[in-house]
């Protein structure tokens, strides 16, 4: 404790310098002069005189500036301009003149630097550390006051003179080396103070009031300085003040608040329509709308407050009530858009077979001829070179140019849409060239009917050679085997055979059989397992996730944003999945086909709804999750379960959309729970497991019943052929023949000369053989796989996806319409806000002595705490959505960005919404603006820290730290500079903020608060100096968080 009351003595030692320069207004060197009063009473200290001081004292600043800026430059923004605020007497140096008339001697009764240095020091030593404000009026002995020199002036309110004939140095600083001060002792002056123990006068700084005192005749004490007279001495008079310490220890000179002391001398009360706070040297004219009575301290700023919280409630109102207006209003225009496209489609159709129907060969279709192009194009969207394969017939067989017909785009103008039509005046466009959304609408339709004509008229081709097929992915597994980590127990045995495109494969099995594990393994989506054996891409030994954005994935479980709409939904995933070239035009026809094909029109623009909020039915919601990856034209379509849930109707339907997919060379391989026997006929190959996940079939449906037969098993009548395999499996029905449910995994091994495990021997019949592979060659297909597995994997798909900035815009928008539709969540945080900050305000007062330090303390927590809670939903609600994304290709940076600039929104208004109580309720002297500025950066850097935790926690957890974070850090930041929390606290953001809010506040407060300015941030350990330094710790604190989280983002996606 004494070495840190030595460290404050060093810096108090530098102001007490400033003061001493001050009222050394006469030469270094001086005589003192024991002279008669000039005989006319002509004032020896001027205005003249009283600026010449001015002139020595600011230049003794600057002399001495390095040396005050290091010892209190904590608190001091300007030495120079500090101290010049506080004794700048230009134009107001009456208390000069008045007590050069009382006393005629001035100069020689001001005190030198060495005289304030004694009077800091003892005061510091005494009582700087203690409550008790009496003690802190007792000075240490001196020169001239102690125990056996005792004199007039050593009293407190009592000033001597300089000893005649003394050559002193007014800017000495060795307390040894001060005046002899004992003769004439008299009262102190008005505008001055005389410590006890020291027979010397300060001026005192602007903003206090040092009037004579009054004698209380009763308790013998000098009002308002609270110093009594000594004993026994009538001759006594009270003098002005006694003493200039911190607030907290005493106020006497302080300016009363409700006055306004435009001098040290003078005190005036704070008229009507203005208010005045403690310390203040001029008035404050009120604001309009407030109540400013005589005398009014604070201005009553509640009135603000309410109006500001009745624009903000005003201003959410409308929005809510808007939003899901201007939507709605959105969608009722492209619904009659639509409507109107489609009702023109058919009637142009209508036209066409109207008159195709009185032409002698017969109708077809508008561009028949172009059959090929037209199939191919929303595969693979160049334009077809050359002509069809198809040879023409009837009368469109002639020899001119056919164009495709995506190019057909007249029907927007009503002309006639045959290939040979002389007649056209315009010619056609191209579906880039649409930009309308009648257009772009009226091409799409334009083509849907088309072809549900020419499926009415059974001219859909199978031959895949004619169709312009997209990008071909053949997979091929060679001895797959999946074991769990740590147990050492296969859920996947030896399963060998290959998926093809253009075909659909039906993956069944009883429970247990790895059915969703061999497909998860297919794509690249099983963890948790070490895979041994091979798989092909292509006949190539290639990753799948070099095709991801050419392969769909439907997961069991329909995740799909609840709080969009079907269309919303899958026009997203077009969108952000086609090709970049491909015109917008085109991913509109796409959507609307898979619209059509899955039969989604009537729930187009109904939300989908969540588990709280209810939307559409399941079937249609199973459906929406299937046309996600339908959308985006994969080449490798992989489905687990679409038709659970289903009806047969809607499962029929979907098989047909699949089924013409499959028709275009994709290549489908689902999961499939006791489809109905018309449901199993539409399916071209079975791969049938056996529970461990053997393989006891797989190929041709059309073929299943006849290798059965072979095995002895045969399928009774008016039973669906997988129900009474799968039951064979599970044990429920015996197979027949001599065959047991445990060998026909052994038995597909030896009909297609597949090895078979050593443990598996035994069930092999005695006329049947295996020659397995060796072990080494075993373990090298193993070291393979996983070498490859662990390098990097190029994009060999071929496909462009839009980049960074154009899914970022895509994203934005999709974030902007989850936001408008939850505007009853974002209101109720704003509610909760408001009633933060109006409670806050109320109870925790700005207080003079901490300049607002626990007001702000609660406003950190408060803010922190509830920012923290808001923004977690930003990343915790649609996760599982974001792992699909990320996994079909989506971009990562896109999502991110898009997430937090939508927030900003949330950042800027947050702060405005609690300040808009807090503020004009507590009323700190610094702006409004410079504690907005803070408390932006605060809820920018905590906004940072919830996504961190939102993306690497579970929503429960994260809720936590977010509730404990700024309430333990917060009592970290307090912790005392001896504690071992101490060397963390100034790397945690609350002590960041606090310090902001503290030094802005403190720098509202000048003249006779410098000392409690010095003190406060001391007591804190805050710098003046540290307020944009504060901010920018705190933006890079949220720069860092959201780097961090986005990190985190990357490698949990993973």
């Amino acid at each position: 404790m004494n070495g840190e009351r030595r460290i404050i003595t060093s810096w108090i030692g530098y102001l007490i310098l400033i003061l001493a320069v001050f009222v050394g207004n006469f030469p270094h060197h001086v005589w003192s002069q024991n002279r008669a009063p000039s005989r006319k009473g002509k004032p020896r200290l001027s205005p003249l005189i009283s600026n010449i001081f001015l002139g020595r004292f600011n230049r003794t600043v600057e002399k001495y500036e390095p040396e005050i800026e290091k010892e209190i430059g904590f608190c001091t923004q300007d030495v120079k301009k500090d101290f010049h605020g506080a004794f700048d007497f230009e134009g107001r140096e009456q208390f000069f003149q008045n007590c050069q008339n009382k006393l005629k001697d001035l100069p020689n009764r001001l005190c030198t630097v060495s005289e304030l240095r004694v009077f800091f020091t003892s005061f510091l030593n005494n009582a700087g550390d203690k409550k008790s404000v009496s003690q802190s009026h007792f000075l240490g002995p001196t020169r001239n006051c102690n125990l056996t020199s005792w004199s007039p002036g050593c009293e407190a309110g009592w000033a001597s003179t300089v000893n005649p004939g003394q050559k002193y140095d007014y800017n000495e600083t060795d307390p040894k080396k001060m005046p002899f001060r004992t003769s004439n002792s008299k009262p102190c002056c008005e505008g001055f103070f005389c410590p006890q123990g020291l027979t010397c006068m300060i001026p005192c700084p602007l903003g206090a009031h040092c009037p004579v005192a009054k004698l209380n005749p009763t308790t013998g004490i000098c009002l308002p300085y609270h110093y009594q007279l000594p004993s026994g001495q009538k001759n006594y008079s009270c003098g002005a003040a006694d003493m200039w310490v911190p607030v907290h220890f005493g106020n006497e000179i302080f300016c009363d608040a409700g006055y306004y002391c435009p001098t040290t001398i003078k005190k005036i009360q704070c008229p009507q329509g203005c208010y005045c706070r403690m310390g203040s040297r001029v008035k404050y004219r009120c604001f309009p709308g407030t109540k400013c009575d005589k005398g009014t301290e604070i201005p009553d700023m509640k009135v603000y407050g309410v109006l500001l919280i009745a624009l903000l409630t005003a201003i959410l109102i409308v929005v809510y009530n808007c939003s899901d207006q201007v939507i709605s209003t959105r969608y009722e225009k492209q619904a009659r858009s639509r409507e109107e496209a489609a009702k023109y489609a058919r009637e142009i159709q209508a036209r066409q077979k109207s008159r195709a129907a009185k032409d002698a060969s017969g109708w077809k279709p508008s561009g028949l001829q172009g059959i090929q192009e037209t199939l191919s194009r929303k595969f693979s969207r160049t334009k077809t070179k050359g002509s069809s394969s198809l040879p023409p017939s009837g009368p469109l067989g002639n020899k001119k140019e056919i164009r495709p017909l995506d190019d057909n785009t007249e029907i927007d103008k009503g002309v006639n849409l045959e290939s040979g039509d002389k007649n056209t005046k315009h010619d056609r466009k191209a579906s880039k060239e649409l930009h309308t959304r009648s257009q772009i609408f009226k091409y799409a339709y334009g083509q849907i009917e088309k072809e549900k004509a020419m499926e009415e008229m059974n001219m859909y081709v199978s031959d895949v050679d004619v169709l312009r097929q997209r990008p071909r992915i053949e997979v091929a597994f060679k001895e797959l085997t999946l074991t769990l980590k740590g147990k050492n127990r296969n859920i996947m045995r030896n399963v060998s055979g290959k998926i093809l495109p253009g075909r659909i494969s039906a993956v069944m099995g009883p429970s247990g059989a790895g059915k969703t594990t061999f497909l998860s393994a297919l794509t690249g989506k099983i963890s948790g397992c070490t895979m041994s054996g091979m798989i092909l891409i292509n006949g190539k030994n290639e990753s799948i996730h070099s095709y991801k954005k050419i392969v769909g994935f439907v997961p069991q479980d329909d995740i799909v944003h609840g709080d969009l709409t079907v269309e919303e939904n899958l026009r997203f995933s077009a969108r952000c999945r086609l090709s970049a070239d491909l015109p917008k035009a085109d991913k509109v026809l796409i959507t609307e086909r898979v619209i059509e094909s899955l039969g989604l029109q009537g729930v187009r623009d109904s939300k989908v709804g969540t588990v709280e909020k209810r939307g559409i039915s399941g079937g249609q919601k199973k459906r929406v999750n299937v046309g996600l990856e339908m959308v985006m034209e994969p080449s490798l379509l992989i489905l687990d379960e679409p038709t659970s849930g289903l009806d047969s109707a809607s499962s029929s339907l979907l098989l047909r959309a699949l089924r013409r997919e499959a028709m275009e060379g994709v290549n489908i391989s689902m999961v499939v729970h006791q489809p109905s026997y018309s449901l199993y006929k539409m399916f071209d190959d079975l791969i049938l497991l056996a529970k461990g996940g053997l393989t006891v079939y797989h190929g041709p449906v059309d073929k299943v019943e006849e290798y059965f037969e072979g095995l002895g098993i045969t399928i009774p009548e008016r039973v669906n052929t997988p129900d009474h395999l799968i039951d064979i499996l599970e044990g429920i029905t015996k197979p027949g023949g001599n065959v047991t449910a445990q060998q026909l995994p052994v038995r597909w091994m030896l009909h297609n000369g597949y090895r078979v495990p050593p443990d598996m021997l035994h069930l092999c019949d005695q006329n049947s053989s295996a020659s397995p592979p060796s072990q080494e060659a075993n373990n090298k297909d193993q070291r393979e796989v996983e070498k490859y597995n662990y390098f990097g994997t190029p994009d060999l798909s071929g496909r462009v996806t839009p980049g960074v900035f154009s899914q970022y815009k895509y994203y934005l928008g999709r974030v902007a319409k989850q936001r408008m539709r939850d505007t009853r969540v974002q209101a109720a945080d704003y509610l909760i806000l408001l009633l933060a900050g109006a409670c806050l305000g109320t109870m925790a007062e700005v207080s003079d002595v901490s300049f607002g330090y626990t007001g702000y303390q609660y406003t950190v927590i408060a803010v922190s705490l509830l920012c923290m809670i808001g923004a977690l939903r930003t990343f915790s609600q649609d996760k599982l959505q974001y792992k699909r994304e990320s996994a079909s290709g989506m971009n990562s940076l896109s999502y991110f960005m898009a997430k937090d600039t939508m927030d900003l929104l949330n950042i800027v208004m947050k702060p405005l919404v609690y300040l808009s109580m807090f503020y004009f309720f507590s009323y700190p002297r610094s702006s409004f603006v410079s504690n907005y500025i803070i408390l932006l950066c605060l809820v920018y850097c905590v906004t940072g820290i919830s996504y961190t935790l939102a993306i690497s926690l579970e929503f429960s957890q994260a809720q936590l730290w977010s509730v404990l974070l700024p309430v333990v850090l917060t009592l970290v930041a307090n912790q005392d500079k001896k504690s071992f929390a101490s060397l963390v606290a100034k790397f945690v953001f609350p002590r960041w903020a606090l310090e902001a809010f503290v030094v802005a506040n403190s720098k509202e407060y000048n003249g006779v608060w410098l000392l409690t300015r010095c003190a406060a941030l001391k007591k804190f350990d805050f710098d003046i100096h540290n307020s944009k330094k504060c901010l920018w710790y705190l933006l890079g604190t949220g720069v860092g968080c959201r780097a961090i989280a986005f990190i985190c983002l990357l490698t949990r996606s993973k």
